[in-house]
């Protein structure tokens, strides 16, 4: 029998629960339990006038950011019209049926604003890793770092080579947001201070970004992002966007490990980390300064494969200060008595130790020991105790175990680019990568929480 055709009756009156409407087993039910907001409008308060229209609710736009980079949700625009229609997604940030949805336009007057100035997104990430530790998820005895490069707003079409668009031309007061942000960073260790090596292009649109073509493939502009985690749980417990380059990566690595120590009293016993972070000044810093194993690879130029000795089969006397090679003749800093006393110490930290060229000529093993040159030389770092150390640690099971677990931040890395789809980024600047980079690693970290702590009965 064929149906009769509905047609709705608006009621007078409804009675409906958002509450009631919300599946008990929601991701985002998950994840509410440790949004905690409470500090915010304290930490806020000085960046807001006294007197004027209320503002629209910050707790509001934070935990619509959030739905946005937990969800995957990248544009603005698509994120107001999903919490207009999406029930979960209103109970998540506390509206009712009833409730307005702010323009889109407001979380970007707010962002360059009172936000920046407060520094909330990195507020909004401590207290998320407080939390973890609160919950136990973070052991502080061995972390992990890396970075991974994300894609910039800007193209080739609109780049041209550095030695073209010299910053010394630009007017401050003329600029877009993004080349001011550049100028500003010019000294800062992260991005123009990291290295005095130009890069090929410059973006006229963000200028900060690094022309790169680090991944073997075509070369984009790029911003690097650096991740702190503790390997018990995968926890990351700092972040940091800096220049994609190596020496940036490895500054940020240094900051990051003093500034969660600062911060959260977090001083680990090993960092894991691959080849990249294995220079002699690396290792240096984190065995003379810190007292950190180092476990990882030792970034090392002198290993020969062509068959001829490499630096380490000669064997080094620290009380004479010398080398002995296979041979059994000595290698000096200086074979002649010196009037005024030299430590040796090059410009770039290596000791460098010459063999005499009488004896090398008569050497029965030079063939395969300098082939090509009259005598031998050894560099020598002044951290060499140190790569050392780094070498043992490779040869040991702790190393193997290691060297697993810092397969996690890579697989951080994945999920931020594949789940939450941070493989471009959609804000431009040094500031807009930080803002990004701390609210997806924000996000992270919650939807960890959410998975390793179980919901109370």
């Amino acid at each position: 029998m064929l149906g009769e055709r509905t047609v709705v009756q608006e009621a007078l009156f409804y009675e409906f629960s958002i509450e009631r409407h919300v599946p008990a087993d929601h991701p985002l039910r998950a994840i509410d339990r440790f949004v905690d907001l409470s500090e915010l409008r304290v930490h806020l308060r000085p960046f807001y006038s006294e007197i004027g229209r209320p503002s629209i609710d910050p707790e509001l736009m934070i935990r619509m950011l959030l739905v946005g980079y937990i969800r995957g949700i990248r544009s603005e625009r698509r994120l107001c019209e999903e919490v207009h229609l999406n029930l979960a997604y209103r109970w998540f940030c506390r509206l009712d049926l009833t409730d307005a949805v702010p323009d889109h336009s407001t979380f970007s007057k707010n962002r360059h604003g009172r936000f920046r100035e407060s520094d909330l997104f990195r507020r909004l990430f401590e207290s998320v890793v407080e939390r973890c530790i609160a919950e136990c998820l973070v052991g502080g005895e061995r972390f992990a770092v890396d970075a991974s490069l994300i894609r910039a707003d800007a193209n080739k079409q609109n780049a041209t080579p550095i030695d073209d668009w010299p910053a010394e031309r630009l007017n401050p007061g003329d600029a877009p947001r993004a080349v001011r942000e550049y100028l500003d960073t010019l000294d800062d260790a992260a991005f123009g201070a990291a290295t005095e090596v130009k890069p090929k292009f410059t973006s006229h649109a963000d200028p900060a970004s690094q022309w790169t073509g680090a991944q073997k493939g075509p070369a984009f502009f790029a911003y690097a992002d650096n991740y702190l985690i503790d390997t018990d749980h995968a926890i990351i417990v700092d972040v940091e966007a800096t220049r994609a380059v190596r020496q940036a990566e490895t500054g940020a690595a240094r900051t990051m490990i003093d500034r969660t120590l600062a911060r959260f009293g977090l001083y680990p016993e090993a960092l894991v980390a691959d080849t990249a972070y294995g220079s002699a000044d690396m290792l240096g810093w984190l065995v003379h300064e810190h007292g950190i194993e180092p476990h990882i690879p030792v970034f090392d130029k002198s290993e020969r494969r062509d068959g001829t000795f490499s630096n380490t089969d000669f064997r080094f006397d620290r009380d004479a200060d010398e080398y002995t090679c296979p041979g059994g003749n000595r290698l000096k800093k200086y074979w002649r008595t010196m009037t005024k006393v030299r430590t040796g110490i090059c410009k770039d930290g290596f000791i460098r130790y010459y063999a005499s060229k009488k004896d090398c000529s008569r050497c029965a093993l030079k063939a395969q020991c300098t082939p090509n040159q009259p005598a031998r030389k050894i560099a020598r770092h002044i951290h060499e105790g140190a790569r050392n150390l780094a070498r043992e640690i490779t040869s040991s099971d702790a190393y193997v175990a290691s060297s697993r677990a810092r397969k996690k931040v890579e697989m951080l890395f994945a999920h931020l680019k594949r789940i939450l789809k941070l493989d471009r980024l959609r804000l431009r600047g040094p500031n807009g990568a930080r803002d990004e980079f701390h609210l997806a690693a924000t996000a992270q970290n919650l939807r960890k929480l959410a998975k390793l702590v179980p919901t109370p009965a």
